[in-house]
């Protein structure tokens, strides 16, 4: 039985290959098109890695000391940063060689490959690390992987180009997946790996965030430059919120009473409370900032990510840059 099992997860990810190489989309003219970047931290939030799409390599910043660990090279497009629970690995995924690398975080070493297939682009984890959904925005797919034999379980067909956005209800029982064609939120159940619905009414859509409650998603809308929200239950956009210009980021604080949103044209963070649903304060001083925002444990201080892969520290009572990890 356990023969079985492995033939299947392996045939799945072999289809998950063919599928990514068989549409014309995957072709480097198209992957290269279309530009991101990411920003991990470890739990401890003493570990930071960055990539940008048109950058060939990934770095590592030790966070107290604000310099660079490493610099992890090789790369074509890397797409999204994920770290393991523990933080003791990470994952980058690459569109352009369909593959996603696990290194382990202290010694910056390879310690496996999950072969998603061209096209890999947004990846999320579960919450206890032991499942990595994959975004495959060339074949239009969304794969679930056993991260602890790092083969495929599933190929969910049924997306439209999805990229960056992918995120884990807080329960763990549906995946969210972004569609930048048709400006849609595809929701899965992740016990059956089943599409169960959607949420429309998006304008070029971009990061997307959950609250922990699991009962309201912001959603960057970079064609009308504002943050929707959404009510989950209902799936319907209930309000959005004005921003700067050409968003990407939506992305929740710990305590969950701000949303900041990296606008990438104004080179600003809009900082949302999530109250009253107004701008409270605008952050200036930052180079093309993207969806690539995280926060300290403490929630003292905001960390985004530059167009040149340096990171910005934002102070967050002074709404200020105040230093800055430069590679």
């Amino acid at each position: 039985m356990t023969h079985v099992r492995t033939s299947l997860r392996a045939l799945l990810a072999g289809a998950a290959l063919l599928l990514a190489q068989g549409q014309p989309g995957s072709a480097a003219g198209f992957d290269g098109a279309i530009k991101n970047n990411a920003l991990a931290l470890n739990a401890a939030g003493t570990v930071a890695a960055v990539s940008n799409s048109e950058e060939s390599a990934v770095i590592v910043y030790d966070v107290a000391k604000g310099t660079v660990l490493r610099r992890l090279d090789g790369f074509v497009t890397p797409r999204n940063i994920v770290f393991a629970p523990d933080g003791a690995r990470f994952y980058v995924s690459d569109s352009g060689t369909g593959r996603i690398t696990v290194y382990e975080t202290a010694t910056g070493k390879e310690a496996g490959v999950l072969a998603a297939g061209p096209g890999a682009f947004g990846t999320v984890l579960s919450a206890d690390g032991a499942k990595l959904y994959v975004n495959n925005e060339a074949a239009s797919t969304l794969t679930v992987f056993d991260t602890r034999t790092m083969l495929a379980e599933a190929v969910i067909p049924g997306f439209a180009q999805p990229r960056q956005g992918v995120k884990l209800s807080p329960d763990g029982k549906t995946v969210f997946v972004t569609n930048f064609l048709g400006d849609k939120i595809t929701l899965v159940d992740t016990a059956t790996n089943k599409i169960t619905g959607e949420i429309a009414g998006f304008d070029k859509l971009r990061a997307i965030s959950i609250t922990k409650d699991g009962k309201t998603l912001f959603a960057a809308n970079s064609g009308r430059n504002t943050i929707g929200v959404v009510d989950v239950a209902a799936h319907k956009v209930t309000s959005e919120v004005e921003v700067g210009k050409d968003p990407y980021g939506a992305a929740l604080t710990p305590d969950g009473r701000f949303v900041y949103s990296g606008n990438l044209k104004d080179n600003s963070l809009s900082v949302i409370d999530t109250g009253t649903l107004k701008v409270v304060a605008t952050v200036t001083g930052l180079n093309e900032p993207r969806q690539a925002i995280a926060f300290s444990a403490d929630n003292a201080h905001a960390y985004v990510l530059n167009r040149d892969l340096s990171v910005a520290v934002v102070d967050r009572a002074k709404n200020a840059v105040v230093s800055t990890m430069k590679p």
